[in-house]
């Protein structure tokens, strides 16, 4: 069982933003920008290409409601994506809240991050994709 199961299943906690039948999302807790939110597939596949091709277009429409969600709370121009991490042999997109490019540098993490703000962000990401925006 994956970290990611463990999330998923409750074992581990999360910063949740929103989640249905299929997926999961919720907060990095190594994030590159504040926002930074992983979308998993709850059915565990290590590579995202082995995902049949229905459930990796659900997901993808999955994570465009939670990319719609996190604009509209963080102050960004765009939300980044990307699939990459070969530390979890669970499938997994990033989206990156960001202003400039460089926003999305996986070498350079926010270090420590303030759980309360977390928890905030987390908070009004997950209303916003519960109100649909």
């Amino acid at each position: 069982m994956t970290i990611f199961s463990k999330i998923i299943a409750g074992e581990i906690p999360s910063y949740k933003i929103a989640e249905n039948d299929k997926f999961y999302a919720f907060l990095d807790i190594n994030p590159v920008n504040w926002g930074h939110t992983l979308v998993v597939p709850k059915t565990e596949t290590d590579y995202i290409f082995d995902i049949p091709d229905a459930d990796l277009g659900d997901m993808m429409v999955f994570a465009k409601r939670v990319a719609k969600a996190l604009k509209s709370v963080m102050p960004c121009r765009k939300i980044g994506v990307t699939v990459l991490g070969l530390e979890v042999p669970h499938a997994h997109i990033h989206l990156v809240p960001l202003q400039k490019e460089g926003d999305m540098d996986f070498h350079h993490k926010i270090s420590d991050p303030d759980p309360a703000r977390m928890s905030e962000i987390a908070a009004k990401v997950s209303e916003a994709f519960a109100a649909g925006e």
